[in-house]
């Protein structure tokens, strides 16, 4: 009988990416994917240990499947990314029934390491080593937009994150080798692809290049449609870098840049480099060039320390700036991290009250960014049917903006369609499909 494998993902858009990998490699080893867990003979959990609760969701669920070893003691148990690199030999002692724990950097070893778990070792891969350039085919959750990894690792040392420890020193891919899988994507009918990095706009350092550069290469692919990239540093997101983006005109005109708070002292004590000033800067700089820029962030509340009067400055940046998006989280000891021993913390009840303002604050925002778009043409990649509609299907803009319109998915999937806005809510818009003019 064949063995089936199950893979639950945490976290950002690296681990998505980093658990397509894995399928892949998993498919090669002749397992089937299922959705069940419950029916898996092996199940992965690809681990975020960015704020606590991801963490302890884990546990959550490895102690199911702790109680279906004792019954099936064939049953194999994998912890991957963050967390595993974080944990290491202390999640064998919390959890003793898991056989492998595997940091992300060796995703492309996972073949290897479950030939010694089948040999009947319990292995721990948290080593720090250099990420080969490696030939895995990613088993994609679609067929239309793709991310790529083009740079591993973070070198920032941001007093509340715990990434850099997890993921190691930055390591960019080079050029060449990112092309071509673009290339592949493309002739393999991808509309779509979006480049990955923890800190993506500090590419091309270590190897004498830059995200400018490289966005101009990749470029060059045909067939591609839309370019994004993800996630970018604000003391990287160069005058150069926006240039290039208002020049190439599949780069889309969206840009998530996380600014985490709208105070000086926070940011300081953030080690993040940059001034709320210097951040507006860019973000004038952005719609200067392209005036019709989507812009997302990213913001923590309840960093310790945080006055009610820097808080208030967060509030005051997302009313000033309009943003299209904001992922807002209250702050998350981690722990190793600096930030995590400061005796200064906020209270839980003080960060979810933030929470919640500021929560208030980014809908407002992008209440009044979704009206820009009542009336106007918008184009539209078609991804799927309404899952609340079966008569419409839903797609995004360029702005990355999710929009519903009437259509049958079956002949619309994949098209780039023409949709005249008619409502707009915070987060989506809906629209009329306007008919193909006659050729």
């Amino acid at each position: 009988m064949p063995q089936h494998y199950q893979i639950t993902t945490f976290g950002c858009q690296m681990n998505k990416a980093d658990s397509e990998r894995m399928a892949g490699i998993l498919d090669s080893l002749g397992y089937l994917a299922t959705e069940d867990p419950l029916a898996a003979d092996l199940v992965v959990f690809n681990t975020c240990s960015i704020r606590d609760g991801a963490e302890q969701k884990l546990y959550s669920y490895l102690g199911i499947h702790a109680h279906r070893k004792h019954q099936n003691p064939a049953l194999t148990l994998v912890v991957a990314g963050c967390v595993a690199q974080q944990e290491g030999t202390k999640l064998l002692r919390r959890v003793p029934e898991v056989d492998l724990v595997m940091g992300p950097q060796h995703v492309d070893q996972l073949s290897t390491l479950l030939e010694r778990v089948a040999d009947g070792e319990q292995v721990v891969a948290t080593d720090p080593r250099e990420i080969p350039e490696d030939l895995i085919q990613p088993r994609r959750q679609n067929d239309l937009s793709a991310w790529v990894n083009v740079i591993y690792g973070c070198n920032e040392r941001c007093t509340y994150c715990i990434v850099p420890y997890t993921r190691g020193v930055e390591q960019s891919r080079t050029p060449e080798a990112i092309y071509q899988e673009v290339l592949n994507l493309s002739e393999r009918g991808y509309k779509e692809i979006t480049l990955l990095g923890q800190n993506i706009d500090a590419y091309g350092r270590d190897i004498g290049s830059n995200l400018a550069s490289l966005l101009r290469t990749v470029h060059a692919a045909p067939g591609l449609e839309r370019i994004r990239f993800a996630t970018s540093h604000p003391r990287y997101f160069t005058e150069e870098l926006i240039a290039t983006c208002a020049e190439l005109p599949k780069v889309c005109n969206h840009f998530h840049i996380p600014f985490q708070s709208g105070d000086n002292q926070v940011l300081s004590r953030m080690a993040r480099g940059y001034s709320h000033q210097r951040y507006r800067t860019i973000i004038d700089t952005v719609r200067s060039h392209i005036p019709d820029a989507a812009i997302s962030g990213d913001a923590i509340v309840g960093f310790p320390g945080e006055t009610e009067e820097q808080f208030l400055n967060t509030v005051q940046l997302v009313e000033d700036l309009q943003f299209e998006a904001v992922n807002t989280a209250a702050y998350s000891p981690r722990p190793g991290t600096p930030a995590a021993h400061w005796p200064d913390q906020i209270s839980e009840q003080d960060k979810m009250d933030r929470l919640q303002r500021l929560n208030r604050a980014v809908d407002n925002s992008a209440r009044i960014c979704s009206q820009r778009y009542l009336g106007r043409v918008e184009e539209v990649l078609i991804e799927a049917p309404n899952p609340k509609d079966s008569t419409q299907v839903m797609g995004r803009t360029r702005s990355n903006r999710l929009v519903f319109c009437p259509g049958d998915i079956t002949h619309l999937r994949g098209q780039t369609v023409s949709v005249r806005i008619t409502a707009a809510r915070s987060f989506s818009l809906t629209g009329a499909l306007l008919p193909v003019p006659a050729r």
